[in-house]
């Protein structure tokens, strides 16, 4: 029994059909069903029923499957850690984004990336920093770009950069005739906020303050919508600075921004993944690669 055999089994439970499995191992129809047969001559036992339209496994065939799955994905992971030892920056890496980042950070980063580190592929996953944190201890991803502070003691955090909020206002509000306003200034206006779960809900009230103009009577599920809230007149709200000028420009012409007094308010982000993850100097060189080319709105830290 050789891997090869294993691979030819397992393309053939994927693709239930002899022809197609061969075209996906690149070798003839003959040599596959040359291949499985002499596997199962080997193992003793029919691996699968042939009589149906599509190929089926048998029920030991589908026992025996599952463990040359098994067998075919270490080889392949003993195959990408030793890939990853010659250079750490050619793998694929699950990354988690919040989605108050992702829209308007995530061009900006696959662009630089795709430049920096060829050979890296990020797969990406927009969730809540809860679910992110979680996936990120359990082994479903393996890095997140968050908002800080990530207090996991599993987890590595490395600040990336500082992003500035900026008031958005409807148009023709009191507060839009000033250039810069004061954190005091909105804090007796009603605060319009994003829903449960998201980290900028949190940030907000704390810049602003759990009673920041009473309770908000709305809440909204995107940056996108906080915006067009704003622009009805329903309230003001908090938009960090990536986002600023994202909105659709009918939204754009009904909001006005401001920025704030010095130093201003805002988030950090970073780079976050386990402490005990393999090749750490993937995330390590990810993390500075980040940090050496920030967009202008952006500051290092």
């Amino acid at each position: 029994m050789t891997l090869q055999e294993l691979k030819y089994l397992v393309a053939l439970a994927d693709h239930g059909h002899f022809g197609r499995a061969a075209d996906a191992c690149h070798i003839t129809q003959s040599t596959l069903s040359t291949q499985i047969k002499k596997l199962e001559d080997f193992l003793g036992v029919t691996l699968f029923d042939r009589s149906l339209k599509r190929v089926t496994p048998t029920p030991i065939g589908r026992e025996i499957l599952a463990a040359a799955r098994n067998i075919v994905d270490e080889t392949e992971r003993i195959r990408e850690l030793a890939r990853h030892a010659q250079d750490p920056m050619a793998r694929t890496l699950h990354l988690g984004v919040i989605p108050t980042l992702g829209p308007y950070y995530l061009p900006h980063v696959l662009t630089l990336v795709h430049r920096k580190h060829p050979g890296l592929r990020l797969l990406l996953r927009e969730e809540m920093t809860a679910q992110i944190v979680e996936h990120l201890v359990d082994g479903k991803l393996d890095a997140g770009l968050l908002a800080l502070p990530v207090t996991d003691d599993a987890l590595r955090v490395e600040p990336l950069f500082h992003e500035p909020f900026y008031a958005a206002l409807p148009a023709g509000h009191a507060l839009a005739k000033r250039d810069v306003l004061k954190v005091s200034d909105v804090r007796a206006e009603k605060l319009l906020l994003l829903d449960e779960g998201h980290c900028l809900r949190d940030q907000a009230l704390d810049v602003c303050g759990a009673g920041a103009g009473g309770r908000e009577e709305v809440r909204a599920t995107s940056l996108e919508t906080l915006r067009q809230m704003v622009g009805l007149g329903l309230g003001v709200t908090l938009l960090p600075a990536l986002s600023v000028d994202a909105g659709a420009r009918q939204t754009r012409k009904a909001v006005e921004i401001r920025p704030f007094k010095s130093p201003p308010p805002g988030r950090t982000i970073g780079l976050v993944w386990r402490k005990r993850a393999p090749f750490p100097e993937t995330f390590e060189r990810l993390a500075a690669t980040l940090k050496a080319a920030l967009p202008a709105e952006l500051e290092p830290v």
